[in-house]
Formats: C-alpha cells, sequence, structure tokens
C-alpha cells in the first residue's frame, strides 16, 4: 500500500445501463487524472449479461491500472424500487471485483461526495461536472453525468484520506467529534488535560 498522498484510486458511479469509471493517481499537491469513462449496456436486454460485463470491465480495469483502493457511491432510498434494486446489484457486483483482488471499499453518500467537492451537498449534477471538468482541466467528458459523476467520487475519496482529521489518531478523532454532538460535562470529563484550573 501507497502512502495516502501517492496512490491509485478507482473511483465507481454504479449503474445497469451506463456505469461511470475514472481513475486518479493521489499525489501532492493535487490529484492526477489517469483514467475515466462509461460502460455502456443499453443496448443488453439480459439483466445477468448487463452484471456480468460489469464485472469483467472492473476486472480489466483493476488488472491494468492495479488502484490500491475503491471508491463507491453508496445506496441511497428512493422511491422506485426496481431501481434502487438494480442500483444495488451493480454495486454488489463492482465491489465483488474489487474484493476478488483485495482491493479495500470506501462507500460515500451522494450528499457527501458533492459536499467533498463542490462545498455543498444540494449541488446539482451540473455544477459537480463544472468542478471535475475545472479541477483536471478537461471539458470533453461525455454528455452524460456518470463518467464525470465517477470522477467526483474518487476526487471525494482522495480530499477525505488527505484531510486533517483523517490523519488524526483515533482517540484524538473520537474527542474531537464527541465535543461538538455532546454536553460540555461530556467534554469536560472526556478531556481533564485540557482543563485550565
Amino acid at each position: 500500500m501507497k502512502y495516502s498522498e501517492d496512490k491509485i484510486i478507482l473511483g465507481i458511479d454504479p449503474g445497469t445501463n451506463l456505469l461511470g469509471y475514472g481513475i486518479i493517481h493521489a499525489t501532492k499537491p493535487k490529484a492526477k487524472l489517469i483514467l475515466s469513462g462509461v460502460l455502456d449496456m443499453k443496448k443488453i436486454n439480459d439483466p445477468y449479461l448487463k452484471l456480468q460485463r460489469i464485472f469483467n470491465r472492473i476486472t480489466q480495469l483493476i488488472d491494468e491500472y492495479m488502484p490500491d483502493e475503491l471508491a463507491i457511491e453508496s445506496q441511497f432510498f428512493g422511491k422506485n424500487i426496481q431501481s434502487m434494486l438494480k442500483l444495488g446489484r451493480a454495486q454488489g457486483v463492482a465491489i465483488s471485483a474489487a474484493l476478488q483482488r483485495d482491493i479495500p471499499i470506501f462507500e460515500y453518500a451522494p450528499r457527501k461526495i458533492k459536499l467533498a467537492v463542490t462545498g455543498t451537498g444540494t449541488a446539482s449534477k451540473e455544477q459537480l461536472a463544472g468542478i471535475v471538468e475545472n479541477y483536471f482541466g478537461k471539458t470533453d467528458f461525455k454528455k452524460s453525468f456518470d463518467e464525470t459523476d465517477a470522477l467526483s467520487i474518487a476526487l471525494c475519496h482522495y480530499f477525505e484520506s488527505n484531510s486533517i482529521i483523517s490523519k488524526l489518531p483515533t482517540q484524538k478523532r473520537t474527542k474531537i467529534s464527541t465535543s461538538s454532538s455532546k454536553s460540555w460535562e461530556h467534554f469536560v470529563n472526556s478531556n481533564p488535560h485540557r482543563v485550565k484550573k
């Protein structure tokens, strides 16, 4: 495993019609684009052949570019149950391909991805794509947002991996998170060394 600021990240925007993928080299001071694209399965009618295509393509990307980690959008709840089930299958197959090669998996909620990349969890796909394009200095992405979404997932993981909070020891990280959500009394009891008498 390379250091957190020098690794290959594979970002996946799962889907059974269009699946976006983006591979970045996480270096300092800025991540570099290696490859991105969209797996188009709209012409495939058999749902199981679609899953096979996803598994084969993700495995191919892993074997060729040897990513250190996989970042994928986590499942979200929507009104269309069938769409959720299809998305869940696509996620599961992509995750299985990574697990087969012993690659660590990191899941991020859509709102978290938008917040990490744009600064707001309510950004539109157009805004997200614009920032990704500007970040990498590339404007010839696919017209669908699947490619830029995949890169935004990889960027989210890159930003999270290199954040100050993520580098703190577990004990200090716990103290920071509990102090903001619980009472002052709890903070004082958990951090007696920080109280001046």
